[in-house]
């Protein structure tokens, strides 16, 4: 019997807040996150809300989506910077250049902030940017504050889309993978 993945509206059914919060602090914070649906799982949910499908709060969910965006990036963060400390006295090899580092370091230091920021709506980049900001030493007080808004500004737009879509389009439901797509 072949195994199915589920789709977005059970991962949000099913779930709830915990695996909501699950699926956001992983995607966020753990080098697997890339493979995870956080824009879609977040207009999704939502969608779901406004259309009274699951018996989730919207305003407690963006709340917990915000804490487990900020903890996960805040995670992926230290994982770089407790790591990067090595890669700064390892020697070139094959597929390790110091230059490419150094190189790194600098584009954090002039563009560190946008990256971060700009990072929480590109699904690759947004698994990748805490850490590569770890490696590259951004400073963490920076690194938290841009942090807590890329965070907040990614989770409440990208669920109250899919919430005013719903509103707006009452039919939307039936094309959901339209609205995701």
């Amino acid at each position: 019997m072949p195994f199915d993945l589920p789709t977005l509206e059970e991962l949000v059914t099913w779930g709830g807040y915990f695996g909501l919060f699950a699926i956001i602090f992983t995607e966020t914070g753990l080098f697997v996150g890339f493979l995870l649906p956080g824009d879609s799982l977040l207009v999704t949910a939502g969608l779901l809300i406004a259309n009274g499908a699951v018996p989730l709060d919207l305003n407690l969910l963006i709340a917990l989506l915000c804490v487990a965006a900020v903890t996960g990036d805040t995670v992926g963060y230290w994982i770089g910077a407790k790591a990067g400390h090595a890669l700064y006295s390892r020697p070139n090899s094959r597929w390790f250049r110091q230059d490419h580092l150094i190189k790194t370091r600098e584009f954090y230091e002039k563009y560190g902030g946008m990256t971060i920021v700009m990072a929480r709506f590109i699904p690759f980049a947004r698994t990748f940017a805490p850490v590569v900001a770890g490696i590259a030493g951004m400073k963490y007080r920076r690194f938290i504050l841009l942090n807590i808004a890329g965070g907040i500004g990614w989770i409440t737009s990208m669920t109250l889309l899919g919430y005013y879509l719903a509103v707006s389009f009452p039919g939307i439901r039936n094309n959901i993978e339209y609205v995701i797509a």
